[in-house]
């Protein structure tokens, strides 16, 4: 029997949601009846989900999430796999739909203004003067950025505000555009920016998904780390070489996977090196 093509989707919103914990139980049955897999998150401030299942399932869903008026016309990420990318359905109660821990900084009241993709593209076509920010982690830079993009190597999201300070403090009149993967990070990352003194900050709007979606993929240097069994995809939106190591999650070439110290299901080189004394 043929394989139906799945349809992988991924949005978010911060909008206040008092009745959060009554949300979780109408979603869970919807996907559950929908055979829907992946992870939905719920917090007081908003929602993010990353769903796949086939078409006529994911267009239920969507009219489901819309019969609620606060996530109404939420901007999807679509791409497509031949194979369900995800093991299961999550549907998880969670103080923050992005765990950053500061709890004054809320993106449905204030954050900063969105350049479009092909704004951004003609930006760096015309090589203007602009300082290009990742506030990804470090597992996700290696796999790709931008050209002469900025990685602040974060080994979590909530060390963001400390190494923003670091910066040079010149940045802080410069026109910035900072970016993620889809822009749910740098909806909490450009007030954190802006609260610290940064004045032009920008964020890459539907980040480097949306980029992908909207332009040729010029000036993106490797592949995009997605969270779900694909791993990373390239700038057309295709699944590419990269698998993640069992142990410590770390996205693994295919070259490091024919390592002596990369052993299936068990360890890889980067698990040896975090281990050592």
């Amino acid at each position: 029997m043929e394989s139906k093509e799945i349809v992988n989707i991924a949005g978010y919103r911060f909008v206040d949601l008092v009745d959060r914990d009554e949300l979780r139980q109408p979603f869970r049955f919807i996907c559950e009846k929908l055979n829907l897999k992946g992870t939905i998150l719920l917090s007081k401030n908003g929602i993010n989900f990353f769903l796949a299942g086939e078409k006529e399932d994911i267009d239920s869903y969507i009219k489901f999430l819309e019969s609620d008026e606060r996530f109404l016309d939420i901007p999807l990420k679509i791409s497509y796999t031949d194979y369900q990318p995800f093991r299961r359905m999550l549907v998880r109660l969670k103080k923050e739909i992005i765990s950053l821990g500061l709890d004054e900084v809320r993106p449905s009241e204030f954050t900063a203004p969105n350049i479009s993709p092909r704004d951004f593209k003609n930006m760096l076509d015309k090589n203007e003067d602009v300082i290009i920010l990742d506030t990804r982690n470090d597992y996700e830079t290696k796999v790709g950025l931008f050209e002469n993009a900025i990685d602040l190597n974060l080994s979590t999201f909530r060390d963001f505000p400390d190494a923003i300070s670091h910066l040079p403090e010149e940045y802080k009149t410069k026109e910035i555009v900072m970016y993620c993967t889809g822009g749910i990070r740098c909806e909490k990352a450009s007030v954190v920016m802006m609260n610290a003194g940064f004045e032009k900050v920008k964020q890459l709007e539907g980040g480097v998904l949306g980029y992908f979606e909207q332009t040729d993929g010029s000036y993106w240097k490797g592949d995009c780390f997605v969270f779900d069994q694909r791993v990373a995809v390239d700038s057309e939106l295709k699944e590419t070489e990269y698998s993640m190591c069992f142990a410590c999650r770390e996205p693994l070439t295919e070259q490091e996977k024919i390592s002596k110290n990369y052993k299936l299901n068990s360890y890889c080189p980067y698990c040896i090196e975090k281990n050592k004394p």
